[in-house]
């Protein structure tokens, strides 16, 4: 089954309208904030805050281990909002954003309306590739509970569409489909 955002059909063709789902999925979505930037140095070693980051097309994130990868985990993204629930289902005051180990903490804007879509942070553009799910080392870190508490929580994974400087403060954009359902 194809709808008007998958299928642009051929010239001159009518498109069918959007199913009602797919219209809430593209509706309004308010601009997001960063607010935290962190690298990850070595596997384990602490993550360390930084004011901006450079992101690159071949190999994400200057300066985080994950450098020179290639691939649809570029760059890991997670909301203030997501942090404060966390600690919540935790019964902590906090939890930090160097726990989860995350590149980017952003606030104002739901992650999960961006799965499969392309954002612009600063003068970078990236497309969503999925969910950043736990992984069994935040029992670890966060404490008995840990990975359940970020279950649905882990924010999201990106790949570097267009390079660009990322820093604090800047705006997070929802790039809108036009209405053949292209960029």
């Amino acid at each position: 089954m194809t709808d008007a955002t998958s299928v642009a059909g051929p010239p001159g063709a009518t498109l069918p309208d959007p199913s009602p789902l797919q219209r809430l999925l593209d509706g309004k979505l308010r601009p997001g904030a960063v607010h935290w930037i962190g690298l990850r140095p070595a596997r384990h070693a602490p993550m360390q805050p930084v004011a901006e980051v450079t992101l690159r097309c071949e190999d994400g994130v200057t300066g985080d281990h994950y450098h020179g990868r290639s691939g649809t985990r570029q760059v890991s993204l997670i909301t203030r909002e997501s942090l404060d629930a966390i600690a919540s289902f935790l019964g902590r005051d906090r939890v930090g954003p160097d726990e989860l180990r995350r590149n980017l903490v952003v606030a104002g804007i739901n992650l999960l309306a961006l799965k499969g879509r392309r954002l612009r942070i600063g003068d970078a553009l990236l497309e969503v590739t999925g969910e950043c799910h736990p992984c069994s080392r935040m029992e670890q870190i966060l404490g008995p509970g840990g990975y359940n508490a970020v279950r649905g929580q882990g924010g999201i994974l990106a790949r570097v569409l267009e390079p660009g400087r990322v820093r604090l403060g800047d705006t997070i954009l929802r790039i809108e489909l036009d209405p053949t359902g292209c960029y």
